[in-house]
């Protein structure tokens, strides 16, 4: 069973209609609004979906949910006008396009009955759902959201693509505020909530740590109860979020790098590009494992993964298969290219958080290198933790690096509090903008050097990385 336009219609209307055409995809970017396809028109910061109707439509568009009325010759639907038929293109009118969006993914949601895991945590959900969608596509038919499609939109965007073949869903559930979540959950149903950690990210938006604590949390208390089948997964080592066991009707289990977790790992060796080697320890078992991540903070995610295939039924076997076949999308975020005169640079430019910063300036620390070098930028978001969060940064680099580059006004704090914890002066530098770090780096990098770059999104030290990348070499890391 796939979506039809008829479904569509009465999952924004309640009124069934003869309208038997499939449905491609749904879509709220006008520019992938091709034949067969149903756009979603969004009011956004910079434009209107509703400008673009009309193009979807000559671009094949089944149909558009709107909410702005319009003047137009196509059919108009509404859950009090519905005719016996349809003739596309047709604009389906309602009270919110996106919460319209939101109502259908939920009413398609219920149409099938899988398994689905949500996924939470204030770094490394991202990569933890590309590890669980591989584990559980040993024995599944698995759905997950594709990219960062973790949001409101995002996340009912993929359940539209949910098919009667799919036996579990693993979905990433980002939020910026309270109660983001909950409606996430309200939508997806899902049975089983894995917490990765809870850090400083979305400070400013949220105020404090405890409502950071409390929006995350909202994951574990829409679960079912234990008798029906819900299961939180818990993070044993973070101290706000073992604490979530008492707010959820769901059995708990947790894992970690301690003996009381549930599934823990021991004898953890980061063998720097190739990977982290570590042991499982589960029930009295002892499984030895290499799984193709960066860094040793990475051993987490690969519990995450494993603690959820066990719950879902799968052996040993197929867990280590899953993590040993993780695709090419669900690497970290930080890729090792070739740099000028045989320097290599690690691309970690995505983002940047305090614990994510520290957990790659931990990888640069494993690696073998001529020299090691920092650029780091602003890290955003913050809130109060803002200052405090940069001079941690600060004080790992300066344990870490043989030269420190900042760029930003929050970053000065990474270089002063990196010249506290001892690192000579003359290497820290403080640039204006990211064009001196170009011009600075391509003169003086040498053979061996290793480079990392992060930063907050917004700070676009990917083009530093641009700029330097050597094309057609690739990185020489002693592994």
């Amino acid at each position: 069973m796939a979506l039809t336009l008829a479904d569509v219609i009465e999952g924004l209307t309640g009124n069934r209609i003869d309208a038997p055409q499939m449905v491609e995809k749904v879509v709220v970017d006008s520019r992938q609004a091709t034949a067969g396809t149903v756009f979603v028109a969004l009011p956004g910061q910079k434009h209107d979906g509703h400008q673009f109707v009309e193009q979807a439509f000559q671009q094949g568009a089944l149909a558009a949910i709107v909410h702005r009325p319009a003047q137009t010759a196509v059919q108009v639907i509404t859950a009090a006008e519905a005719p016996a038929q349809v003739t596309p293109p047709l604009r389906i009118q309602v009270e919110d396009s996106l919460a319209g969006l939101q109502q259908l993914a939920a009413f398609w949601r219920r149409k099938f009955n899988p398994r689905v895991i949500g996924i939470t945590g204030s770094v490394g959900k991202s990569t933890t759902k590309e590890l669980v969608w591989a584990v559980l596509s040993s024995r599944f038919e698995t759905l997950k959201n594709e990219g960062n499609l973790n949001n409101e939109i995002g996340l009912p965007l993929t359940l539209l693509n949910l098919k009667a073949t799919h036996e579990r869903v693993v979905l990433e559930m980002g939020m910026y505020t309270l109660g983001e979540i909950a409606l996430l959950c309200e939508i997806a149903q899902p049975q089983v909530g894995v917490v990765t950690n809870v850090g400083p990210t979305h400070l400013e938006r949220l105020g404090t740590m405890e409502r950071i604590v409390e929006a995350k949390t909202e994951l574990v208390q829409a679960l079912p109860a234990a008798d029906e089948g819900g299961v939180a997964l818990l993070n044993y080592d973070d101290p706000l979020v073992l604490p979530m066991a008492q707010q959820t009707r769901a059995r708990v289990l947790t894992y970690g790098l301690s003996p009381q977790a549930d599934l823990w790992a021991s004898e953890v060796m980061s063998a720097g590009l190739e990977g982290v080697r570590f042991i499982f320890n589960h029930q009295g078992q002892t499984i030895h494992a290499r799984v193709p991540l960066l860094g040793r903070h990475s051993v987490h995610t690969a519990l995450r993964a494993a603690l959820v295939g066990l719950v879902e039924g799968l052996d040993w076997e197929e867990i280590i298969s899953g993590l040993q076949t993780l695709p090419s999308t669900a690497q970290l975020r930080l890729v090792a290219v070739a740099g000028p005169n045989g320097s290599t640079l690690l691309d970690d430019t995505y983002n940047a958080s305090p614990a994510s910063t520290i957990a790659a300036l931990n990888l640069l620390d494993d690696l073998s290198g001529a020299r090691k070098i920092a650029v780091l930028g602003d890290m955003m978001e913050l809130g109060s933790f803002e200052e405090e969060g940069h001079r941690k940064v600060g004080c790992r680099a300066a344990d870490v690096v043989d030269l420190l580059l900042v760029i930003g006004s929050r970053a000065k704090w990474i270089a002063a509090e990196a010249r506290a914890c001892g690192l000579a002066p003359e290497v820290v530098l403080e640039l204006d903008h990211n064009q001196a770090a170009i011009d600075y780096l391509a003169e003086t990098l040498q053979a061996g050097d290793i480079v990392l770059l992060k930063g907050s999104n917004s700070q676009r030290l990917t083009e530093i990385v641009s700029a330097l990348t050597v094309e057609g070499k690739t990185s020489n890391i002693e592994r």
